[in-house]
């Protein structure tokens, strides 16, 4: 059985096991889920598929060969698995793929910088991180932030896309007890999780690059945040747009445009988004974060 079955057809042929009568109903399965089950049906015959109610139902006739194939699907019985496994090394018990099913790490990590002046992050239990004196003594600090953790700041805290913004904040608006926070081109759901959990800081600004990657995370995190979150601009944009942004990337954002402005209308982004969205449009011109520090 090809690899894109096997998914599938663990899940079907779990399902058939776990029935006390060794037969199932057909609409207890996906549809996926029933071809991957008849395929397999055809290959051995181990599998009979009857008339039953208003569709199929599956019963097993060579308990021994669905055994052998179960076994080579998965090498451990979920119940003989510690409950507290990190989801991936459970899956890989379960299917051998560490992403056959959820796979998301439960602790993602906050890579922070101070701005000017003291900045802190504390939480309930009275711990304290001095972000200050990390950043002038070791460059950065990091968090292990998870569900239910209660780490905040009392001041702003801005996400940058690329680590150059990280690196060097020369460009960041002035303003004391702000923390930078750089998080890769894609948000983690476990970090938007986190930050939409509880107020973390105020305000947030959003700085990602002007394309479709960039302005689709803030709309994910207005989606969860909404009005707390900001998406900022930099000073002169169109001007840096016209004379800076790259026309070979623009194709992709065009292709997302109308998502992003249905996106617009739904979750009420600010009229300076809207603008951007169209001036991109009419440039044709995407604009990567680091034209920050370029001459207008």
């Amino acid at each position: 059985m090809g690899a894109t079955y096997e998914p599938q057809f663990a899940k079907a042929l779990g399902k058939l096991r776990q029935s006390e009568t060794q037969q199932l109903a057909g609409s207890a399965l996906t549809k996926p889920q029933r071809e991957a089950l008849e395929h397999f049906a055809r290959q051995t015959g181990s599998v009979q598929i009857q008339p039953g109610g208003r569709g199929v139902v599956y019963k097993i006739v060579q308990s021994a060969i669905i055994e052998r194939h179960w076994r080579d699907l998965t090498p451990i019985e979920p119940t003989a698995l510690a409950s507290d496994l990190p989801n991936r090394a459970s899956n890989i018990a379960m299917s051998r793929s560490s992403k056959s099913a959820r796979h998301g790490h439960a602790v993602c990590y906050l890579l922070l910088k101070a701005g000017p002046g003291p900045v802190s992050w504390q939480n309930d239990a009275g711990h304290r991180l001095d972000l200050r004196q990390a950043t002038d003594q070791l460059g950065a600090a990091a968090l292990a932030v998870h569900r239910h953790n209660n780490w905040t700041t009392g001041g702003a805290l801005w996400l940058v896309e690329n680590q150059a913004l990280f690196d060097r904040l020369d460009w960041l608006p002035g303003g004391a007890n702000t923390s930078i926070t750089y998080y890769s081109g894609q948000l983690s759901n476990g970090l938007l999780e986190w930050l939409a959990e509880r107020p973390r800081a105020a305000p947030l600004w959003f700085f990602p690059d002007y394309d479709s990657v960039g302005l689709q995370n803030y709309a994910r995190l207005k989606a969860r945040l909404g009005a707390t979150v900001r998406l900022w601009l930099m000073p002169d944009w169109e001007t840096r747009l016209i004379r800076y942004g790259n026309r070979d990337l623009w194709p992709t954002t065009a292709r997302d445009l109308p998502i992003l402005q249905e996106q617009q209308a739904t979750l009420a982004l600010e009229p300076e988004v809207l603008r951007l969205l169209q001036a991109m449009q009419r440039h044709g011109r995407v604009l990567e974060q680091e034209a920050i520090w370029l001459p207008v």
